[in-house]
């Protein structure tokens, strides 16, 4: 055996053992508002973070250490000074920035805590219900995408399609599949007024929150339809259909893709969102592949398992995307050319 490669494993279980550990406290962070209390703050002592959070101190200051070492946070060790960068502010306090990234620690820690009943679906089979699922989970999935959302749908992803910019600011027909708590629905009806925008949703509570996001929005070219994607009407079809990173959790998606394109316009777009990362393991050798591998276990498998369905886990990549689409009979399917540290971009038509 090579001696140093055991060294290298060695030294990477306890980086992920302390990763978890890491997590737990950046989810400790987050919601009890350490992290915001610290951007823009300057330099702090514990007992003054926890004077400013009403929080005990000595745990506070431990926190504190622990986010130094994660490389979150920065001190002067020798007057026990703690600070948070304009940078780390950005990804963990600023709720809805383009790069905010805290709600990853609110979809590791619920999630983690569903492990015994994940072993036993390792013995069993099945799964767990999206029903099920805490309700967390779902609030973490809203604020990982709530940034992008809101700074990049209708910036920088749409107008990267040819001419679609301008038929949606003209006015077309949008089918929003699986839009959760409609961040995605109303983030495209405000950027584009005269497009009609329809978010489907067949999850009740998350309707309920898509709704209200809508009222609070004082968007007028919104509606919802609480169906799976197979009941939706045919008589008018949609010029374009989003889907967002839902596509791979679906119970039968070949079905629902199929049904997607029954609702599609003849010149229609489908305009398909995967999460970065391939159907081939060694390729998901980097930070946004592990991450989304281990979701899949936890989230995007158990749901659809639960169901008895397809389970194809979280990672897809273009190869299995490809392969939904042809079985779906799409005659048309491309990889569009948008950059994107989360997200991979698929175009298909009928």
């Amino acid at each position: 055996m090579d001696r140093e490669k055991i060294r290298e494993m060695a030294v990477r279980v306890v980086s992920d053992a302390g990763g978890g550990m890491i997590a737990g406290l950046g989810y400790i962070g987050d919601r009890l508002g350490l992290f915001r209390a610290l951007a823009g703050a300057g330099p702090l002592t514990a007992d003054e973070l926890a004077r400013r959070t009403g929080l005990n101190a000595r745990y506070v200051l431990e926190w504190l250490k622990a986010m130094v070492a994660a490389q979150y946070l920065d001190c002067d060790a020798e007057v026990e000074n703690f600070w948070m960068t304009e940078e780390a502010a950005h990804v963990l306090a600023e709720e809805g920035g383009r790069m905010f990234m805290a709600g990853a620690f609110q979809m590791a820690i619920p999630s983690l805590m569903m492990t015994p009943r994940v072993m036993e679906t390792f013995r069993t089979g099945g799964g767990i219900p999206f029903s099920e699922m805490d309700p967390e989970i779902v609030e973490s999935i809203d604020r990982i995408h709530m940034g992008p959302f809101l700074h990049a749908l209708a910036q920088e992803w749409l107008p990267q399609v040819p001419g679609l910019q301008a038929k949606l600011e003209e006015g077309i027909s949008v089918l929003d599949v699986g839009c959760g708590l409609g961040r995605s629905t109303v983030a495209i009806a405000s950027a584009y007024p005269q497009s009609q925008v329809v978010g489907l949703e067949p999850d009740p509570h998350s309707l309920g929150q898509a709704q209200a996001l809508a009222a609070e929005a004082k968007v007028k070219n919104v509606s919802y339809l609480p169906h799976p994607i197979a009941e939706v009407p045919r008589e008018n079809p949609y010029d374009l259909i989003l889907a967002f990173d839902c596509i791979h959790d679906m119970v039968d998606p070949v079905g629902a893709l199929r049904a997607i394109r029954e609702v599609l316009s003849e010149t229609g777009l489908l305009f398909w969102v995967e999460p970065v990362g391939s159907h081939n393991p060694l390729e998901n050798r980097n930070p946004a592949g592990k991450f989304r591998s281990g979701i899949s276990p936890y989230h995007c498998l158990s749901v659809s398992l639960a169901n008895d369905g397809a389970g194809l886990g979280t990672l897809i990549g273009e190869a299995g995307a490809r392969k939904l689409a042809e079985e779906a009979g799409f005659s048309r399917f491309e990889k569009l050319p948008i950059k994107d540290p989360g997200q991979q971009f698929f175009g298909a038509r009928r």
